[in-house]
């Protein structure tokens, strides 16, 4: 989440006119995040979130997006669901852009997952994708291993300004996973993005999972391997080890609900490298290509630089 658009309250005013919410009682920008301009809203006392779409999501994958937190919320899955327009659409244009409202999901992030935490969030993974298993919608994966080497290339003359070493160690992990990387293994729709910022707890129970932008079909263990880096790391950027006890309640909250198969267990430790990997990548294109005046708050790539080495 992030604001790109800034927009004063005529304006939303004027997107609710699009609605049957009511009267807008305030709004607020929401700065975390990097993708997509999100505010706040409380309207006649019920909260929404407005997100305008920018840079990387594309208008032909917003149906998708709506198609999946739809259907997820209607198989009780926890997430937000997507508000229907007065023309029965989940997506307005205004401006020259695309928006979507959503409903409010009760609770926040925690910046540190317990092991007991990570538990509650394997399981309600796999849960995840037992049912996007059998989802008919597909989406591409426009950040597999197949984008890494042009994205690479985008950044590389670059990515020293980060840090010297960056060029090097990214060719050799690079190709390292492009060598090794599986090519057939258990899949269907993954979040894709599941850091701690988009796992919600209300009263340290887990209460949804948010931001589904990078949502697309690829391997269930890649998934796992996300979270294992984003999820299972503790200490500072300069100084983070890998969290076995916090992996393993994550692997056991997930096999409750979804076995591993033997090559999804041997392929983890490749896919945790593609992960940190692709993560790094990201990271050193965002902070090499800030929006100027935008309300944004770019994430570090150093933290994903130890974790690449540790992988």
């Amino acid at each position: 989440m992030a604001v790109y658009t800034k927009i004063d309250h005529e304006k939303i005013r004027k997107i609710l006119s699009s609605y049957d919410l009511g009267k807008l009682n305030q709004f607020k920008g929401i700065e975390e995040g990097i993708e997509n301009t999100n505010y706040f809203l409380s309207v006649e006392k019920k909260k929404f979130i407005l997100t305008i779409y920018e840079k990387r999501v594309k208008s032909e994958d917003l149906p998708f997006f709506s198609d999946l937190m739809s259907s997820l919320n209607k198989s009780n899955f926890k997430c937000p669901a997507p508000i229907l327009n007065k023309q029965n659409k989940t997506i307005t244009d205004f401006e020259g852009k695309k928006l979507m409202i959503v409903s409010f999901l009760e609770g926040k992030a925690k910046k540190n997952l317990s092991p007991l935490n990570c538990k509650s969030v394997g399981t309600e993974v796999a849960k995840m994708h037992k049912l996007t298993k059998s989802f008919k919608f597909r989406r591409e994966n426009n950040l597999s291993v197949k984008s890494w080497r042009n994205l690479f290339n985008s950044v590389r003359d670059k990515c020293s300004k980060i840090h010297k070493d960056l060029p090097k160690l990214i060719e050799e992990n690079l190709r390292d996973v492009e060598k090794n990387w599986p090519k057939d293994l258990p899949r269907g729709i993954i979040h894709a993005d599941l850091f701690h910022d988009n796992i919600f707890f209300l009263k340290d129970k887990f209460s949804g999972i948010i931001d589904f932008y990078f949502s697309c079909d690829d391997f269930f263990a890649f998934e796992i391997a996300i979270c294992f880096n984003a999820l299972c790391f503790d200490g500072l950027k300069e100084d983070l080890s890998f969290n076995v006890t916090k992996a393993k309640n994550f692997i056991d909250g997930y096999t409750s609900i979804r076995n591993l198969d033997e090559e999804e267990k041997n392929n983890i430790k490749v896919l945790s490298q593609g992960a940190a990997l692709r993560f790094l990548l990201t990271r050193v294109f965002d902070a090499l290509n800030t929006v100027e005046g935008a309300m944004v708050k770019i994430k570090d790539p150093i933290e994903y630089l130890k974790k690449i080495r540790i992988s």
